[in-house]
Formats: structure tokens, sequence, C-alpha cells
């Protein structure tokens, strides 16, 4: 028998002799088309192919693509474990032509594959068309032999496939498997058609047509193929079975299900079992791809699921979490072929383990409470949705969890009275926010949410996405329309770009409409929207339109190694300097990272050294840069640190990079830093690539501050540093690490130069030889004056020659003007004997006023001041002998 591996191989191995390339499939969030949730069908990562938007190095494909559907449009949540088929995780296996080959070679394509490669017999086998398919119709009767009967035309859009109201279409034809009288059931198109005996396992699409607004038709001028054969559907064919559930995948996922809660796998919880086995696929690939539980969006779809599968094991008895301990049967299983789930093996089981434990809690306490309301109810009344908003709003027991405990007791909930409760806590909050002081024309952020619902984020593994733009805002008001030059604030339904958060800056780049192009400055959050503020640069924007947004990802690399980089130092410092150290702010740029942190003196710079050495020994440890969530007190107790003036709800992603003992790893007990963050971050810390320190110093009491840069900013610093040192070399005419040795002896030679010149210019001045004036003393009204106009002696020597003239004349009134590059300096001496009498403060003012100075202080005995005009000393001296 065939296992559903061998099967998939099959696949792709058959196509891929025919000229087919071999893709892996895509990641389950699409990126390409913003109203999908998750990836659910083979062709959405073609979808630009098809559109013509994009070309690539082939022209044809194949791939068995990873889907969920369990939320939005496509969900099939409700129906999984009950039915036969319904899964929310399912593999498409497809066949895809781009222009190259169309009906005349899917076709036989498909026949060969299934009768031949497969092994189907041809009498099981039946088709259908699209009505007027005339093409199709022939093909089958000549390819495959089957009579009119069993090629069944169907007049109805299940048989004719639209990418959207406009765009590329065509019809279809579907292959299907009969499974024998046995089964109840009538061919597709009959009344019975619902029932199981024929199953579709196969559908080509011929994409030839291009669907106008107005409702006409044109041919396509590269008609295309598109097809999807669900792996679990043909598998069971091809085993034997009836029911998806009996293939050897999922049975081994359904026994490993039994094992771990110790019950039977067909016994009266088999139905648990099988949504365990589906829904661990499920959970553990989107975990894989990148989706981490969450209270909004994608990461809600994945926490139901994950809520949805653990109820199921509750209800087995199991008293302890057990869905991560499944993930090793799971990878066993598929890792082969997916091998980014043996990549993500241990954050898969780490989440589904934290889960798990935390939902636990609140399942028990819902369902006690859930019991006691129902006590108080007749049998057949409907829950109250008051009373179900509360389970939801004070218990944390969402709604859909009690839907579904009340599904099992044939019971259900007043889902409009639920939904009149959330509206009004809503009201609530809105005027709670309109009264927190923020600004009368900002409460449209607050409408906008409310109506759109919170932004979902993209960017933690993506800088590309597609989005819907949900709404349009030009100053302060929504538009309809935005034109080339206008300033635009532009909410989408999800973004890669990352909104200021936590010191780290908004992305820019570029988001382009048909029709127009904005280019983004700015991206802010507000009242739960991520605001993306920018001007139409090209064309002009509208709402509800599809656009492709694209991160400026130079700038977010710069911005992710600055960010990963802070982490890195925060740990060092404290290394460094001690535990007291803790983060007061920081601001993560593309140029630059500052970072501010508690510390009462400033760093020595052996202190400096020993942080950057340490950053740039765990860059080079090149280990992977993990994320994980947790509650705040899970995340506490592993040891992680909270970052200053943050504000953390009931869930944070826990950052973690570099390994303790130099293995990379960075897995708890080794990790060197652990801190919770919401901001983006390099994926190994070797994309940092150099840490350099530019400044430290005070930044309030109490706090230091440090700047550092990275990468190529820190490459061009010390390459700067680099030239500087290589001229300062060339011009002492010495190697480099001799620099210092011969700034010394220069230092010091010069130093011995200056001082050898001051003794001479204060010989010079004591001798009177240097300006007007002379050595000797005048007699002013009795009192010895002595007055001088020195050149090229400095201010500050003034005061050691007026006490060398003191000391020479005994008795008497000093004045010194100094010019000295074109600065006065004035400085007046009286002796001791001399101070009641005249003081030395009046002298400088005096002087200093004459030569276009003002004031002048000091003591009685002696002052100093300064002027302006050397050229007025004589005016200086004559003011000084009016006083005298």
């Amino acid at each position: 028998m065939a296992s559903l591996n061998d099967i998939r191989t099959t696949f792709l191995d058959y196509f891929s002799d025919k000229g087919h390339a071999a893709l892996p499939s895509s990641s389950l969030v699409p990126r390409n088309d913003p109203t999908l949730m998750f990836v659910n069908a083979g062709m959405v990562q073609f979808k630009n192919l098809f559109t013509g938007i994009e070309r690539r190095d082939y022209s044809t494909a194949v791939t068995s693509q990873k889907c969920v559907r369990a939320g939005g449009k496509h969900n099939d949540l409700d129906n999984v474990g009950y039915t036969a088929r319904h899964h929310t995780f399912f593999e498409m296996l497809g066949n895809f032509s781009f222009g190259d080959y169309f009906k005349e070679n899917a076709i036989p394509y498909a026949w060969n594959l299934l009768t031949q490669e497969f092994g189907l017999p041809k009498d099981k086998l039946l088709v259908t068309v699209y009505h007027d398919d005339d093409v199709a119709a022939d093909l089958w009767k000549k390819v495959a032999g089957l009579p009119d009967e069993k090629i069944i035309r169907i007049a109805t859009d299940d048989n004719f496939w639209s990418m959207g109201a406009t765009g590329p279409c065509g019809p279809c034809s579907e292959i299907f498997y009969d499974h024998g009288p046995s089964v109840a059931g009538g061919p597709p198109g009959s009344p019975d058609e619902d029932g199981d005996r024929f199953i579709e396992i196969w559908n080509l699409v011929f994409m030839q047509f291009e669907q106008f607004a107005d409702g006409s038709r044109a041919d396509l001028p590269r008609p295309s193929i598109d097809t999807g054969m669900g792996l679990e559907r043909i598998g069971a064919v091809l085993q034997g079975k009836h029911d998806n559930y009996d293939t050897d995948l999922m049975r081994a996922l359904i026994e490993a299900s039994a094992h771990v809660t110790n019950a039977d796998p067909d016994g009266p919880g088999n139905v648990h079992h099988r949504v365990i086995a589906d829904h661990l696929r499920s959970t553990s690939f989107l975990i894989a791809d990148g989706v981490l539980p969450s209270n909004e969006g994608r990461g809600y779809v994945l926490r139901r699921i994950m809520r949805r599968a653990m109820r199921h094991a509750h209800q087995l008895g199991t008293k302890d979490p057990v869905m991560h301990r499944l993930v090793p049967a799971l990878v066993t299983q598929m890792g082969a072929a997916f091998p980014e789930l043996s990549r993500a093996q241990a954050l898969v089981e780490e989440t589904l383990l934290a889960e798990e434990t935390r939902f636990r809690t609140t399942l028990d306490r819902g369902l006690r409470l859930l019991d006691e309301e129902l006590a108080g109810l007749p049998e057949d009344a409907v829950l109250p949705g008051e009373t179900a908003f509360r389970l939801y709003d004070t218990y944390g027991f969402p709604l859909d969890l009690t839907q579904d405990a009340l599904r099992e007791k044939s019971r259900s909930v007043d889902v409009e009275g639920f939904e009149t409760a959330m509206a009004e806590q809503k009201r609530k909050a809105r005027a709670a926010w309109a009264g927190s002081g923020e600004t009368a024309d900002e409460t449209i952020w607050f409408d906008i949410a409310d109506r759109v619902g919170p932004t979902e984020f993209l960017g933690y593994d993506s800088e590309t996405a597609e989005g819907q733009i949900a709404a349009l805002v030009v100053d302060g008001k929504e538009t309809t329309e935005a034109g080339a030059g206008t300033p635009v604030q532009i909410v989408l339904n999800q973004t890669p770009f990352y909104a200021e958060s936590g010191g780290q800056v908004g992305d820019t780049g570029n988001i382009r409409v048909e029709g127009g192009l904005v280019e983004v400055t700015d991206v802010r959050k507000k009242a739960g929207v991520f605001v993306h503020i920018g001007t139409v640069t090209e064309g002009s924007v509208k709402p509800d339109s599809s656009a492709q947004l694209m991160v400026d990802h130079d700038r977010r690399q710069m911005i992710r190694a600055n960010h990963s980089a802070t982490h890195l130092m925060h740990e060092a410092l404290r290394q460094a300097l001690g535990d007291h150290v803790a983060q007061r702010g920081s601001l993560v740029a593309p140029d630059r990272l500052r970072f501010d942190f508690t510390h009462t003196k400033a760093m020595t710079p052996a202190e400096l050294s020993q942080v950057e050495a340490e950053v740039n020994a765990f860059i080079r440890q090149d280990g992977q840069v993990n994320t994980r969530i947790m509650t705040p007190n899970d995340a506490q107790k592993l040891g992680a640190r909270a970052l200053f003036g943050e504000k953390y709800g009931d869930e944070v992603r826990v950052v973690s990079m570099g390994s303790q003992d130099g293995s990379g790893i960075g897995s708890d007990g080794r990790t060197y830093s652990l801190e919770l963050c919401g901001g983006t971050h390099v994926g190994r810390t070797g994309e940092i690539g150099l840490f350099k320190l530019l400044s430290e110093a005070a930044s309030s009491g109490g706090v230091r501050r440090i700047e550092a840069v990275t990468g190529s900013a820190a490459i061009d610093h010390v390459a700067q540093a680099e030239a500087v040192l290589n001229e300062a070399a060339g011009l002492l005419k010495a190697p480099p690490a001799e620099i210092t040795g011969r700034l010394r002896a220069l230092l010091d030679e010069r130093r011995s130069q200056t001082q050898e010149i001051a003794d001479l210019r204060r010989k010079l001045a004591m001798a009177g030889g240097d300006g007007a004036g002379g050595s000797e003393p005048e007699d002013v009204n009795g009192t010895a004056f002595l007055a001088q106009v020195l050149s090229g002696v400095p201010g500050k020597d003034l005061r050691g020659l007026i006490d060398e003239h003191k000391a020479k004349i005994g008795s008497g009134v000093i004045l010194l003007i100094a010019d000295t590059d074109g600065r006065v300096a004035v400085a007046a001496g009286v002796t001791d004997d001399l101070t009641s009498k005249v003081s030395a403060v009046d002298i400088v003012r005096a002087a200093a006023s004459a030569t276009g100075g003002k004031g002048g202080g000091g003591r009685p005995d002696m002052a100093q001041g300064g002027g302006q005009d050397a050229s007025k000393a004589p005016e200086a001296i004559e003011a000084a002998r009016a006083l005298l």
C-alpha cells in the first residue's frame, strides 16, 4: 500500500519528469493576497503569475501546497472530526501552466497519472465539465474513452472558477471516484450528489477568459492551467479507505494521540482523537510559518484551533498538557517533506506546552461556571448572550469555546445578545479613551479601529506583502480619494511596516496600488491600528484598494541590527557594571542606537572596552535569535528582563540571543540575553556585523547614556578613525604603533618649550622691554605707579608678573595690559600698604572700560578684567592715573 508520503512523491516526480519546476510549498501566511487569512489553495503563490503582474524563469510548475481552512469564508473548523473529509489542514497537489500548455495536455496528464501511475480502475472514474465546454468533453472522450454518461455537464458556478469579480476565470473539469453502490449517494449534478458514493478527487481549472466589470469576457492571450487534488482524498482512495482519517498518516497521529491520552483510538472518544490529529497538523505548521497565538487576526484563529484540540484532550481525561508530546510523531510523518517543520520543532513544542498550561486553568474554571449557569436554565433554553459575554470578559472563556461546549449538549447561545454586550463594552472603552487627554481629532482612529479591527502585523518575518486599504485619511478626515502631492494617513488590514514603539522607529517604504504610489515616511500606532504616514507621489489612491507593501529593506536591516545589538549591550553592561543596571530609555534608528541606563558614575575606558568586546564576541558567535510568546509572569520566571516604560498585556514576546557556553543555541539556562520585546530583530546575531561604541555620558541624575553604531555604520566609523590614524602617522613619520610614544615625546617637548617661552616673556616684561611703559615706576600724586603694555603674554601670566613687580617696588600700584592674538587682558595690583587708599578693582574697571571692556573683579590688592581694543591702552593707563 502506497503511503501518503509515497503518493506525494509520485505526484511531484510525475510532473517533474514532464518539465515542471518542482517548487516548495509557500508559507501558510499569504504575502500576495490580502483577502486571504491563510493559503487555502495551491494556486495562491502563483496568483501574480496568472494575472501577469509577475514573470519567473519557468512556465510550468508542480507543488504540494500546505493549506489551512479555519477562518473567513473557507472555515471547516466546526465540522472537523465529525466528518470523513473535513480538515483544518490539508495538502493540495497541483500542476500549473502559465501560458505554456492548456486542456490538450492537462487532461492527458491527469488521466495517465490516475490510471497508469496510481493504477486506479478506469471504470471507477467519471468527470464533469462546464456545460458549454465542448473542447474538454471531446478531449475526455478521446483521451480516456469515457462515454457521454460519465462526462457530466454542469451549468452552475460549481464548474466555473474565477479569481474575483474581475480578472482571470475559466471552466473547470472535476474528476470523481465512484465508491460503488454500497455507499449512498448519486453522481454530481443529481439530487443525491451530497452523498458519499462519488468523491471528487481532482479539479482541473482551465483559465481562458478575462472577466470585466460589465460582465463581459474576452479570451486570455495566454490561457493557463491550475489544478488541485487533495492528498488526503486521493490517499484514502488509493489505500482503499472511505475516510481520510483512516489513511496511514492520519492513523499514525490518531494512535499517537491515543498513546499520550491512554484512550482507545477507536473507542467512544474516537472523535476526540480525530480532532487532535487534525488540529496538531494545522497548529504545528502555522507556528512553523511564523504565526503565534494571540487575541487577534491569524494568531486568534491559531489559538482557537489549539484550544479546541486541547479541550478534546481534556475530554479524554488528561490531567496534564499533551499536545506538545505529539509533535515528534508529526515530524516523523511529515518532517522530510516539509523541513521547516523539523527546524521549528522546539518552538512548536514550547508554544503548545505554554498555551495548554495556561488554557487548562481557563478551561476548568470556564466549564465549571458554564455548568453552573446551565443548571439554572430550563433544559431547552438558549444560554443568554450576556452570560456568554461575562464568561468571556471576566473569565477569559471565548464565545467559540462556549458554543463548542454547548454543541455537545445540543444547546446554543444567544449570539446577538453576546454581540450587544460586546458593543456596549466598546462604547464604554471609547468614552474612557476620549476622556484620557487625547486631542479631539484623534478620535477618528478609534472610529476606524472600531470599524475595521486592529492591524495585523506581518513584519516579524516579511518586508513585503499585500494589504487592503481599510481607511484613507487626509487633514484629519476620511476621504474617498487622494491625488499626487497629497499628504495622507493610511490604515491597512495587514502590514509588514513596523509602527514606532518601544524606542524602535517606524518603518519607511512604499505602498503601491493600481494607478498610484505612496511614499511612506513613518508609521505610528493609534487606537490599535497602524497609521502609515506619507505622501501620494504618483497617481491617486482610494480605500478598499489592494496594495503592494514594500518596506525599505536596507533601512529595516540596519534598524534590526541596532535593536539586537541593544539587547546584547544591555546584558554586557550588567556583566561589566553590576545587576543595578536597568534600561531607562532607548532609541533604535537606522543610523545609530542610543541606550539610557541606571549608573551613578562615568564608565572607565576599561569598562567600555569590556562591553564592546563582549557584544562583538556574541555577534561573532552567530547564534540564532529566538522569539517565544508567553505570559509576563512566565517570562519573568524564566528570567526575561522587562524594558522600562513598556506596557505589557496578557502575552509578551520574549526574545533570546547568545549562548553562555558558546554553542550559539541560546537555550534556557545558557541564554545570554533574554528580554521582553515587541520589536524586530536579526535572525542570527552575526547579521549585526560589528558593534562600535561612540560615546558615554551623563543623561540625567543617576542615568548614563551610550550611543553606538553597528554594521556598515560601525565599519565606516572604524575606517574614518583609521584614516585619521594613518594621516597622523604620516605627519609624524612613524608607524601607527609608535604614534603614542612619538606624541608623548612631542608633548613633553612642547611643555618644556612653552615653559621656557613663558620664563623669557616674564624676564622681558620685568625688564620693561616688551611694549609701552617701562620697568621703573612713576610718581603719581605721591604714589608709585608702574604701567606696562605687553604683547604675546597670556592673561593667566599677569598675576605672577604683578607679584614680582610688587616685590621689586615695595610700595605702589601696578597696571598691566596684555594683547595676545587680539584678546586684551587687564590686571592691576596694589601693595598691602596702599589698599586702604586705592583698590585694584577700581583700577581694573577704569582701565578695562577705556579699552571697550566691561566690569572686572577681584580683591583690593589684585584684580583682573578684559578689554576690547588694545590700541586704547594709553587711554587705559591715563584712566588709572586719573584715579590716583
